[in-house]
């Protein structure tokens, strides 16, 4: 160490300046390649697949209605409206708009969902008496899509 010190010492004020600019540069890139890029490649990483767990999750939860549900019909009792925006609200989505088409039908829009969760939210719906009679889907590209739902009542 004391030889380093000593060459170090050994040069004009130009190249110590520069000899230490040019540490300070090799420790940021150290610093920057061996632990900011990791952490945020790890961190992008959980990312996608907490997404994909949400989306796995609410297909799961869909499938498992589906079953407890197999050979029970029921009809709709009560107002479609508020059956639908009370099961939106509790499901977390935000319906943009929410329309009456005659007595037993509604068209129902919402701006952003996982498809997932929409499928699952679709058939605890079913569940409950309601059945989507069309359905339009509009792929946003970050993992969530628009909707455009027809809801039906199911007939005693």
């Amino acid at each position: 160490m004391t030889a380093l010190r000593a060459w170090f010492a050994a040069r004009s004020l130009r190249e110590r300046r520069l000899l230490l600019v040019a540490a300070a540069l090799a420790v940021v890139t150290v610093i920057w390649g061996g632990v900011v890029l990791p952490v945020r490649d790890a961190l992008s990483s959980t990312r996608e697949r907490h997404a994909g767990a949400v989306d796995r999750l609410g297909a799961t939860i869909a499938r498992v209605d589906l079953l407890k549900r197999v050979g029970r019909r029921p009809a709709l009792s009560g107002d479609l409206i508020a059956l639908v925006r009370a099961e939106a609200d509790e499901a977390g989505f935000a319906l943009a708009t929410i329309d009456a088409e005659g007595s037993d039908r509604v068209r129902a829009t919402i701006q952003s969902a996982r498809p997932g969760a929409l499928a699952g939210w679709l058939a605890k719906l079913e569940a409950r008496g309601v059945l989507v009679e069309a359905a339009t889907l509009t792929d946003h590209g970050d993992r969530t899509v628009g909707a455009v739902l027809v809801l039906k009542a199911r007939a005693a």
